[in-house]
C-alpha cells in the first residue's frame, strides 16, 4: 500500500517511532539482533514491525490454527501462555498499511517501536549503508533520514548524524535516547542544497 493512499501516520509524542532505513544486503535484522537485547538491558521494551516483500507463512500446514485460518477466521488469535501470534489474511490490501499496524502494536505499550523496511514512509530514519554495496545514500532525498550509519566516512548534508555502523554500543547509546528526543523529532527536516559535512 502506498502511504499516500494509507490512513496518516500517527506521530503521537506518547509513542516514539524510528525507521531503520538500508538497502538489502546491509544487514539491518543482523545488527537489530545485536542491539535488542542491548536496549532490553537498558530497560527499553522495543517493538519492531518488519514489512516483507513476498508472501510468508509463520503457520505450519496442518496445525489447527493453520486449518481454521484456510476455513476464513479472519483474523486467526493462538494463544499459549508463553506466546501470542495474529495471523490474518490480506489478499486485497496491496502492501501492508503501516499506520494500522502501529495502532495493533500500540496496545502492547512499548517504549519505541523500530520499523523495518516501510522506507516511503513519512517517519524519521536511521539509515545504515555500507558503499561497498554500491547503493546510493537515501539521505538526501529523504527528509525524514535523522542519522547515518556507516562503515566508512561519508560526506553527509548538514544536520544529520554520522554514526559508526560497526560500534554497537554507540548505536545502542543513539537508539536507547531516541524516545527522549521523539518529541522534537516528529516532524521532516528541512534540506539544505548542497550543505555537506565532511
Amino acid at each position: 500500500m502506498n502511504p499516500s493512499n494509507s490512513a496518516p501516520l500517527p506521530l503521537d509524542e506518547d509513542l516514539p517511532l524510528l525507521g531503520i532505513a538500508a538497502w538489502s544486503g546491509t544487514g539491518k535484522t543482523t545488527l537489530l539482533e545485536q542491539l535488542l537485547p542491548r536496549l532490553g538491558e537498558r530497560g527499553l521494551r522495543v517493538a519492531v514491525i518488519k514489512h516483507a516483500h513476498h508472501g510468508f507463512d509463520v503457520d505450519q500446514p496442518g496445525k489447527d490454527s493453520h486449518r481454521l485460518r484456510q476455513a476464513g477466521a479472519a483474523p486467526m488469535l493462538v494463544a499459549s501462555r508463553a506466546r501470542l501470534a495474529l495471523m490474518m489474511e490480506t489478499p486485497d490490501q496491496g502492501e501492508p498499511d503501516l499506520a494500522a499496524l502501529v495502532a495493533l502494536v500500540r496496545t502492547q505499550r512499548p517504549d519505541l517501536i523500530l520499523v523495518e523496511g516501510f522506507k516511503a514512509w513519512p517517519l524519521p530514519k536511521l539509515e545504515l549503508h555500507r558503499p561497498a554495496l554500491g547503493k546510493p545514500l537515501r539521505v538526501a532525498e529523504d527528509p525524514w533520514v535523522r542519522a547515518v550509519a556507516s562503515d566508512e566516512r561519508l560526506a553527509l548534508p548538514a544536520g544529520i548524524e554520522a554514526l559508526d555502523l560497526n560500534d554497537l554500543e554507540a548505536l545502542t547509546d543513539w537508539i536507547a535516547a531516541w524516545p527522549a528526543r521523539w518529541p522534537a523529532e516528529r516532524m521532516p527536516r528541512f534540506l539544505s542544497a548542497g550543505a555537506v559535512s565532511p
